[in-house]
């Protein structure tokens, strides 16, 4: 990949506020790489041999307990950084939600470019502290927060991702976006049964705070309301 300058996510990406001839170089190390749903691109405790920009798709953070079960500790949406800079193993697995694509850099041609460009390095430092940051939301996530608070968590949390919600809902126009993940799908973030995530959205539905025209279409109707039971826990 040689070409940065068309990169949708270029504004909000790791790389963001490069030069143009560092971007050039950067572009030279990375290669486009697409990932399917359930792919995994990176396993827990193996080396860590490479590092991406996430350009479009959901990807999961999980470990396995003792007993073989697995844990989703993290959510990474576009634009988000994965991967484990000048690192020697994983921390976690990285594995498709949906079909992805990503820029894909060898972790050792990506420690090398940082080293030479402090405010990449900066960047990073300031992305490590943001993820910090949500892996401690989403400990109160699992472990407080009921399930209605947990589903509007979700939806919040996707919409102002993956369609600019947030900005959207101040300017007065309507909050649409298409969700990204099945009922299964949601479940398994929120460690909760396929049954009470249909449950839960027809609650909330119910409620008005939102409208589902057809199984991914989501509609925020009421996002203070919404942002309310999210913040309940």
């Amino acid at each position: 990949m040689t070409d940065c300058s068309h990169c949708p996510v270029g504004d909000s990406a790791i790389c963001a506020g490069l030069s143009a001839e560092a971007l050039e170089c950067l572009g030279h190390l990375g290669r486009k790489q697409k990932v399917r749903r359930g792919q995994t691109l990176v396993w827990e405790g193996d080396e860590a041999l490479v590092v991406a920009n996430v350009i479009s798709g959901i990807l999961k953070l999980s470990i396995s307990t003792a007993d073989g079960r697995e844990q989703i500790v993290g959510v990474v949406f576009p634009s988000d950084f994965i991967g484990r800079p000048f690192g020697k193993e994983s921390p976690h697995s990285v594995t498709a939600l949906t079909d992805a694509e990503l820029c894909v850099f060898t972790r050792s041609a990506f420690d090398g470019f940082a080293r030479q460009h402090p405010d990449l390095q900066n960047r990073l430092l300031m992305r490590t502290l943001t993820e910090l940051d949500r892996a401690r939301h989403w400990m109160l996530l699992l472990g407080k927060k009921t399930a209605s608070e947990r589903i509007a968590s979700l939806l919040l949390e996707v919409s102002d991702r993956m369609g600019d919600g947030a900005a959207k809902a101040a300017a007065g126009l309507p909050e649409v976006f298409e969700m990204p993940l099945d009922r299964q799908q949601m479940g398994d973030v929120l460690g909760l049964t396929i049954e009470t995530v249909s449950r839960q959205l027809t609650k909330l539905k119910g409620a008005e705070m939102i409208d589902l025209p057809n199984r991914r279409t989501v509609v925020i109707q009421d996002r203070a309301r919404l942002r309310n039971l999210a913040l309940a826990a």
